[in-house]
Formats: C-alpha cells, sequence, structure tokens
C-alpha cells in the first residue's frame, strides 16, 4: 500500500500536515507546488487500497481527479476550508470541509488531533492571515507576546515563501521547506535554529519594502486596488503584500494585480471587519477561487481586466 500526501505548498497546507505526520507518522509520497497549484490530486496514480490524504485545496477544483482516485478504489481523507461544491457520498471517503471565514485547514486538523499539536495550528492560521483566530487558539498554550509575535512572523514567512509562477520564483519547493520543518516539534527551536528561517525573513524584508513602496492605482475608504510589475519579487511577494494591506485597513477590500506574460495573477483580501464574498467574486472568472476571505485569479486576461474591475467596485467600493 501507498500513501500520498497532497498538500497545498503554503503555511496553512505545510503546517496542516506537519501535525497530522507528528500524530501519525508515515512514509509518504509528497505532491505539493505553488501556493497556485491547487490541481495536485491528478499527480496521483493510485492503486485499489492506496491512501490519499489531501490539504489545503479545493475540492471543486479537484472533482474529477477525487471521483477517479475513489472509484480506482483508493481511500481519501481531505481537509480544506475552500469551496468544495457538493461533497461526494463515497464508503472510502472522509471529508473534513469547513468554510467558516475564520477557520483555516491547520485548525480543522487541530479539530480532529484534539489540540496535540496546537501550536503548529496557531503558525498555520498566522500564515493565512487569520490572526485573531490564531490568538484565540493560542490562549490554552499561555505565550507571551514575544513568543506569539514570534509564530506570527513564521507563519507570515512560509506563506510568502509559496507565492511564485514557478518552483523558481521560490526560496525554497515546498516539499523541500516541509522536510525541514517536520524534523523539529518545537516551532521556537526551528525559529532559532534554521538557516531557511533566515533566508526566508530576509527575502520577505526586502520584498515586502519593494511592494510597499507602491502606490495604489485606485483607493477610496471602501476598497483599494494595486498592480505590481512582471518580476519575480512581485510575485513572491502578492499574497502577503494583499495580507498586511488587510490588516493595515481592516475596513477596506483590496485587491492585487501582478503583470504576467499573457495577463495579471490576481489576488483579492475581503474587509477584515466583513470577511466575505473574495471567493464569490473570483470565481466568476475562469481559474478563479479560494475561500471567503482571501481568494484568487490564476491569469486574468488582459482582455477582463475592466470588467474584473468594475465586478470588484460593485462588491465593495460602492458600499
Amino acid at each position: 500500500m501507498t500513501h500520498y500526501d497532497v498538500f497545498n505548498g503554503d503555511a496553512d497546507g505545510i503546517c496542516a500536515l506537519h501535525q497530522l505526520r507528528l500524530a501519525y507518522p508515515r512514509d509518504s509520497q509528497l505532491i505539493t507546488g505553488v501556493k497556485r497549484d491547487i490541481t495536485l490530486l491528478e499527480r496521483v496514480v493510485a492503486k485499489p487500497g492506496d491512501r490519499v490524504t489531501v490539504l489545503d485545496i479545493s475540492l471543486d477544483k479537484n472533482r474529477e481527479a477525487l471521483l477517479a482516485l475513489l472509484e480506482g478504489g483508493a481511500r481519501v481523507v481531505y481537509f480544506d476550508h475552500h469551496f468544495p461544491g457538493d461533497i461526494p457520498a463515497h464508503l472510502g471517503f472522509d471529508a473534513h470541509i469547513d468554510r467558516a471565514p475564520d477557520i483555516c485547514t491547520s485548525l480543522l486538523v487541530d479539530r480532529f488531533l484534539q489540540a496535540q499539536y496546537r501550536i503548529w495550528a496557531v503558525v498555520g492560521a498566522f500564515g493565512d492571515n487569520l490572526h485573531k483566530a490564531a490568538r484565540r487558539a493560542a490562549e490554552p498554550l499561555q505565550l507571551n507576546a514575544d513568543q506569539l509575535d514570534a509564530l506570527q512572523s513564521l507563519g507570515e514567512c512560509l506563506n510568502y515563501n509559496s507565492y511564485g509562477e514557478t518552483l523558481a520564483d521560490l526560496h525554497f519547493p515546498p516539499d523541500e521547506l516541509y522536510r525541514l520543518l517536520h524534523s523539529y516539534t518545537d516551532p521556537f527551536a526551528f525559529i532559532t535554529e534554521a538557516p531557511a528561517l533566515q533566508q526566508l525573513q530576509q527575502g520577505y524584508a526586502e520584498d515586502m519594502a519593494k511592494a510597499g513602496a507602491l502606490q495604489p492605482e485606485m483607493v477610496t475608504e471602501a476598497c483599494a486596488l494595486y498592480i505590481l510589475p512582471d518580476e519575480a519579487w512581485s510575485r513572491r511577494v502578492s499574497g502577503s503584500f494583499g495580507n498586511r494591506l488587510a490588516q493595515s485597513w481592516p475596513n477596506r477590500a483590496h485587491a492585487i494585480l501582478t503583470r504576467r506574460s499573457n495577463g495579471y495573477t490576481v489576488s483579492v483580501r475581503a474587509p477584515l471587519t466583513a470577511p466575505t464574498g473574495a471567493d464569490d467574486l473570483c470565481r466568476r472568472f475562469d481559474s478563479g477561487g479560494g475561500r471567503k476571505a482571501a481568494a484568487g485569479i490564476n491569469c486574468l486576461p488582459e482582455t477582463k481586466v475592466v470588467e474584473f474591475v468594475e465586478e470588484f467596485r460593485a462588491a465593495w467600493c460602492s458600499v
């Protein structure tokens, strides 16, 4: 029997898998990629009886591959918080899916494990820009302010590493970063000892400084839109920049359009004070999806930009 661990390459996916494999160690084939590479189940070639664990990728975007795995006799356990569409009913399928705006996959795994490795769920939630949920989850751990800040920085750096058009844009391939992280049960030991984190912290600071120097193309009290250039640093920082903007202006919706050769990659953040609607907006466009508070479009053609801006303004700027 072969086991496959299929996970989003961001902080939430990595920390969710880390918790599971601390609780249930298992040799497995790792399948992951850049954050927007979410149609991962099609890479799994399973035999009857094989086990597949899926973390933090949309069921709706992987439906055909999921059904093929189940019909082929594989057993699938699925943890996710993105829009799923209809959830299949199958004896070989165990779904843990919750779309609440204050939940992420790391917190779903934490719920499943009854808080065995809660501290890593806190890291994943911080990485997914769920600061209030992260601090709420951390309350039983009785951490001080400096420790919480360190976990927040770790989550943000893990998440920053996941953004890019290809693996070449990233500092570390996500499977490599997971393996480095997985040798640590204590996140504070990783923070203190791991050279990889120092590299991520330096890259994060440099890229965020470049993004912070940009002016919005459009800004009101209710929404703002930024356009980033076609550069590797832009692709790396687009999601993190959107998260920082959301935290800095919690009453405002934000859209980050990053230029690419055939259009734009889009990141959308709903206002933190009303964290819904981002996924509904992005799913109106081909290759769009995500969750209620944060969503994106993998490739928005130049011909669709005006339509997107109009839809974005209608969703939030006219409120």
